[in-house]
């Protein structure tokens, strides 16, 4: 099956909670965590690994926490999931190449097609398609 990943749900769920929020507004992990019921040890994780890939940016202090640092309408869907969670594809062959069937492999091409026509698709849709 098909299906996001919880890094990249909990990823999607912190933007678009502080999106609804004013511009300069911070918003703690544990805000987050508590009002997503989210546990709080994995969504500090995912928020530290947004912060270092510049999607959101964290503010030190006893008042600090994460914000909106990117423009999201500029990161596609695919750039998004690689950030958080690595390389995108239906099956490891597109990204491993160390696949031990691939060489006899009936299924390559059609997977592939499907592959390419997901990407696109999410290629042509922005984190904030997606978070507004």
């Amino acid at each position: 099956m098909l299906k996001l990943t919880r890094k990249v749900e909990y990823s999607l769920i912190a933007l678009r909670h502080m999106q609804g929020k004013s511009i300069d507004s911070i918003s703690s992990t544990k805000e987050i965590a508590t009002h997503y019921n989210i546990p709080l040890e994995i969504l500090a994780k995912t928020l530290q690994h947004m912060a270092k890939e510049n999607i959101i940016e964290a503010i030190s202090g006893p008042r600090g926490g994460y914000r909106i640092k990117a423009k999201l309408k500029n990161i596609n869907l695919v750039e998004f999931f690689e950030k958080v969670e690595g390389p995108l594809g239906l099956s490891d062959c597109f990204y491993d190449a160390n696949c031990m069937q691939i060489k006899h492999c009936n299924i390559r091409t059609p997977i592939q097609r499907i592959n390419d026509n997901m990407i696109n698709m999410f290629r042509s849709m922005s984190v904030k398609d997606i978070t507004n």
